[in-house]
């Protein structure tokens, strides 16, 4: 392992990404990301799990050619809009401009994702939480069917769905995903949703945006894979029953697919996020039978071993099923630990570089993640 100590060290700079509040975002890791890349001198970077895309967007804008991939749709459509598009910025206004037009309508999203606001009070009015106003529903409405009105390429479509996505997290009233509301009003969802264009970049670089199962993407020809795999949690008193990662984000999909499924409960989930659908093998809880480890760390062992690119940036949690005795076995094994990224997250600041056997004492402890160098050579 290299002896560097000092986080001072590091450059830190980041490029500027988009996207929606979002419980993996890397956005104040992206500085340390790009930096452990920069020491691999690779050209090509795999992000298997993309989520809203600020780490394939930072990639990208750092140089490197970008296979992003999620088993997300809306994921998908993200990457579609941030690194396909081949037009400047200004040549999607008059789309933009032509759905924040659109007039409001009741429809799907309205019945059912749509509250009243009360005259005086920020609590919702039915006693039903709702994560959007009914004004901002009924434009959702209007703009959704207008969307599947136009005539648009691949890529226009992946734009105006970005782009009412964004308008759509700037003006809700949730934490940050869709499996609860807030029992008040949030001050933002008493705004207009408006419509803007996403934040595009032109690159000299062909992308790929996949939406496939990451172990059918790990050997794709790369120099550097990125993984930040969906943990599940390490809390033995955990229920089987539990929300799915998948299931947070819910809406987005509905919203890109328009295909009004069958929901369910409080939160109006759709049906096939439910725990017994939906779920990544990375958030399991179970034990394999057979050899008495946790599903959980041998699909990470498997991904790193079927991984094709030489070097591999790898995230972890403490909160991660995976022990730290156990990841360190298993990277030991599949390469060498070139340098590790310590993140205390209840400080709010990075920790430096760690030698081996001390990041396995810190790991135990909470609100901490992990950033590995590792080359499989």
């Amino acid at each position: 392992m290299n002896n560097l100590s000092l986080f001072s060290d590091i450059v830190v700079d980041r490029p500027t990404t988009e996207g929606i509040k979002y419980a993996g975002s890397k956005l104040k890791l992206l500085p340390y990301i790009l930096d452990l890349a920069r020491r691999t001198d690779a050209k090509s970077v795999l992000d298997g799990f993309s989520g809203s895309t600020r780490v394939s967007q930072a990639f990208a804008q750092s140089g490197y050619r970008v296979v992003s991939n999620d088993i997300a749709v809306w994921s998908e459509i993200f990457g579609q809009c941030y690194l396909l598009s081949d037009r400047p910025k200004e040549s999607y206004s008059t789309l933009i401009r032509s759905l924040n037009k659109v007039q409001p309508r009741d429809g799907w999203f309205t019945e059912h994702y749509g509250g009243k606001p009360n005259t005086g009070s920020s609590v919702q009015s039915d006693g039903l939480k709702r994560p959007w106003q009914i004004h901002n529903t009924r434009k959702l409405d209007g703009i959704r069917q207008e969307i599947d009105r136009l005539s648009l390429s691949p890529i226009e479509r992946a734009v105006a769905l970005t782009s009412l996505i964004l308008g759509l997290d700037r003006v809700d009233s949730t934490l940050g995903h869709f499996v609860s509301y807030l029992q008040k009003w949030s001050p933002r969802s008493f705004n207009d949703l408006y419509l803007e264009v996403p934040d595009l970049v032109s690159y000299e670089c062909e992308h790929d945006v996949h939406r496939g199962n990451i172990f059918d993407i790990a050997n794709y020809d790369v120099d550097l894979a990125y993984f930040d795999p969906p943990y599940g949690s390490n809390n033995e008193k955990m229920p089987p029953s539990r929300v799915r990662y998948a299931s947070y984000y819910h809406l987005w999909t509905t919203i890109c697919l328009n295909d009004f499924p069958e929901l369910f409960g409080k939160a109006k989930r759709r049906r096939d996020t439910s725990d017994t659908l939906s779920g990544s093998v990375f958030e399991e809880f179970k034990r394999n039978p057979s050899t008495g480890r946790f599903i959980a760390v041998e699909a990470i062992e498997r991904l790193i071993q079927s991984t094709a690119a030489r070097w591999v940036i790898l995230s972890y949690s403490s909160g991660g099923r995976a022990t730290a005795d156990e990841l360190h076995h298993i990277l030991s094994v599949k390469g060498e630990v070139v340098d590790i990224v310590e993140v205390d997250y209840k400080r709010n600041v990075m920790a430096g570089m760690k030698w081996t056997n001390e990041w396995l004492r810190d790991a135990e402890r909470p609100n901490r993640e992990f950033l590995f160098l590792i080359d499989k050579g």
